[in-house]
C-alpha cells in the first residue's frame, strides 16, 4: 500500500464525511461574525503589510507573488488556499511528503524543514514563514468563508489522505489561521499531539476560547522566532540531522517546560 496514493478527489468535493459527522460541524454564527469584524478592523494594518510583502517578493525572486494550493477544509470540502510564495517557482514537494511521513510514523517534533536551511527558501523566506505574515493572504479565505481565523490548519490533500478516522474529525470546524495547537507548543509538540489539540477544540470551540488563543498568538509567534533564530545557530555548528532534535525541546526554562507539558503561554480547553 502506498503512502501517499495518487488518486484525489475533485475540487469543491468533500470525502469521508462519515469521520466527520459525529463532530459538531455546523458553523457557529458568532464565529462568522467575529471573523468579519476582525479583519475589517485590522485591514488598516494587514493591508499596508500585504502590498510591503507582495512588492518584496516581487524583487527578490521571480515568479508570482501569491501561492494557491488546494487545502482539505470544512467537512473534507477542498479549497484553494492562499499563501504569499517563500520559496522558488516550481519547488519539489516530494521533500515535504518524505519529512511528513516522518512525523506521522514517529514521535519526534513537528519541526519543519526551514530551520535547517531549505535551499527551496527564496531569500527572507524564513522570517517571512516564521512570523506567519507568509499567511496574510488566507484572510481573503476568511472572508470568503473557507477558513476562519481560529482552528485547526488546513491540511494538503496528502496528509488528509494517511490520515487516520479519528483523525479526520478535525474537519468538524473551519480551518484556521491561528489555534489551540498553535499557542500549546506547534512544532515543540508531536503528530499525535497536534491532533488531540485540534480534535479538543472542534469539541470545545467557543467565543471565549477563540479569543483567548487570539490574544496567545503574538507571544506563539515570538516563541517561533526564538526557535528559528536558535536552529539556525545549531545548524551551523552541528550536523543537520542533530541540530534539529537538539534546540527545540532543550533550549533553556522555556523548552523545559513544553517538553513537560507546560507550554508558555497555556491555552486549555473548558472541562466537559
Amino acid at each position: 500500500m502506498t503512502l501517499f496514493p495518487e488518486k484525489r478527489p475533485p475540487r469543491g468535493s468533500s470525502d469521508d464525511l462519515s469521520s466527520v459527522a459525529q463532530a459538531p460541524n455546523r458553523v457557529p454564527s458568532w464565529k462568522r461574525a467575529l471573523d468579519v469584524a476582525c479583519v475589517i478592523v485590522t485591514s488598516i494594518f494587514w493591508a499596508p503589510a500585504w502590498l510591503i510583502i507582495g512588492m518584496y517578493i516581487k524583487i527578490v525572486s521571480p515568479g508570482p507573488v501569491l501561492y494557491r494550493q488546494e487545502r482539505v477544509g470544512h467537512m473534507g470540502k477542498r479549497f484553494r488556499c492562499l499563501k504569499f510564495r517563500t520559496m522558488a517557482p516550481n519547488a519539489n514537494t516530494g521533500v515535504h511528503q518524505a519529512h511528513l511521513n516522518q512525523l506521522i510514523t514517529s514521535n519526534q517534533p513537528m519541526n519543519k524543514l526551514d530551520g535547517l536551511g531549505d535551499p527551496r527558501l527564496i531569500p527572507g523566506g524564513l522570517w517571512l514563514r516564521t512570523l506567519g505574515v507568509d499567511e496574510l493572504p488566507q484572510l481573503i479565505n476568511v472572508l470568503r468563508g473557507e477558513m476562519s481565523l481560529v482552528g485547526p490548519r488546513p491540511c494538503i490533500a496528502y496528509e488528509y489522505e494517511v490520515f487516520q478516522p479519528h483523525h479526520r474529525q478535525r474537519c468538524g470546524t473551519l480551518p484556521g489561521l491561528t489555534g489551540l495547537w498553535q499557542v500549546n507548543g506547534k512544532n515543540r509538540t508531536t503528530f499525535e499531539k497536534m491532533m488531540e489539540l485540534d480534535l479538543a477544540y472542534v469539541e470545545k470551540k467557543s467565543l471565549f476560547l477563540d479569543l483567548k488563543i487570539m490574544i496567545c498568538t503574538l507571544p506563539a509567534i515570538l516563541l517561533q522566532v526564538w526557535d528559528a533564530a536558535s536552529c539556525r545557530k545549531a545548524a551551523a555548528r552541528t550536523a543537520p540531522a542533530e541540530s534539529i532534535g537538539m534546540v527545540l525541546p532543550h533550549r533553556g526554562r522555556l523548552g523545559s517546560e513544553l517538553v513537560k507539558g507546560r507550554p508558555s503561554c497555556p491555552v486549555s480547553t473548558p472541562s466537559a
